[in-house]
């Protein structure tokens, strides 16, 4: 089952489809199949791709309402197991066209089931911004990676997003949203207000943060301009090293799958007491085999009686043996002293 990871903060200018387009490309560099959705009307992930928008082709607008098959929309990348779906100006329309439309909320999703069999990672570039868009692709998403920059005012808005993350979570996803992660971008190693912010994140973040620090980095800036993700731009830059890290990060996850909504988190005593407080029932056919077993009370061993000459000893019936069955007796002199 693939995982389906949209990658949003509401504030703009925090390299979310920068984090898009060079994380899926490490991933498919690791060997995953990936797919990228571009959700923003800009289409600022397609243009990075080397497919910018074009009124006259297909893009994820014609998908959302129906108009067009994925396998349709899907354009090729340098890497055959790398995908996008483009988008288009048409997609800033859909935001009225949704209004009317029953179950405007879960449009991107029931777009996304036809093919997330067929992927291991799909991954949605979302708006900067709250609305119709947004709740599509937080409604579509499992997991949601958000891009924090070291700046003062992504910090002050981060505590509003998990308020709306949080909102999907309990009223609109039908599986319930989990967040992956967050991760440092344009992270200066050299500025002391960085690290203030990665510390104070670090302190009151509740939930995991990347190791990986993505830096200001001049190639970074340049590949989109190429129409290529910074792998094949730059590779040894120190922004493609981070991408590649954060990459194998992300990969780690599947085994240890530990992050969890607010909600969903329990303490060690609640578990502890959970586990107590079960009563276990036996399965359907358990109850036709199972046997009440008592372990005896130890009895201190009785002493053995005398046996007179030419008189023959007595023993006991084995367990489980009838008590009317006549036992034969054993012929070993070597057995009685």
């Amino acid at each position: 089952m693939s995982r389906v990871i949209a990658v949003y903060n509401q504030k703009g200018g925090v390299a979310k489809t920068t984090t898009c387009v060079n994380l899926s490309a490490y991933l498919a560099l690791e060997g995953k199949k990936v797919l990228l959705i571009d959700f923003d009307p800009q289409a600022n992930a397609s243009s990075g791709l080397g497919h910018p928008a074009k009124l006259n082709e297909g893009s994820i607008y014609h998908g959302l309402f129906g108009l067009a098959e994925p396998e349709a929309l899907t354009k090729p990348t340098i890497f055959y197991n790398f995908h996008l779906i483009p988008s288009s100006q048409h997609l800033a329309g859909a935001l009225i066209e949704l209004v009317n439309i029953p179950e405007r909320e879960y449009k991107l999703k029931q777009f996304i089931d036809k093919v997330r069999d067929k992927y291991d990672y799909i991954f949605i570039d979302m708006p900067p911004s709250l609305s119709l868009l947004t709740i599509n692709g937080l409604v579509a998403a499992d997991e949601i990676v958000i891009p924090v920059q070291s700046h003062y005012f992504s910090m002050e808005g981060l505590s509003q997003l998990l308020e709306i993350i949080e909102l999907v979570h309990k009223n609109i996803s039908e599986k319930g949203l989990k967040i992956a992660g967050a991760v440092m971008t344009m992270f200066d190693e050299n500025e002391p207000l960085s690290h203030k912010i990665a510390d104070d994140i670090a302190t009151n973040f509740p939930h995991t943060i990347f190791k990986t620090r993505i830096p200001r980095s001049a190639a970074l800036s340049e590949a989109p301009s190429y129409g290529r993700p910074v792998i094949l731009h730059d590779p040894n830059s120190t922004g493609a090293r981070a991408y590649e890290h954060l990459a194998k990060e992300l990969i780690a996850q599947e085994t240890t799958r530990q992050f969890q909504m607010p909600s969903q988190m329990m303490s060690a005593a609640q578990a502890v007491h959970n586990v107590t407080s079960e009563q276990v029932h036996p399965l359907p056919n358990e109850a036709d085999i199972l046997i009440d077993i008592k372990v005896p009370t130890p009895q201190p061993a009785a002493q053995p009686q005398p046996v007179a000459s030419g008189e023959e000893p007595v023993r006991q019936a084995p367990f489980g043996s009838a008590q009317d069955k006549q036992e034969e007796p054993i012929h070993d002199d070597a057995f009685y002293f």
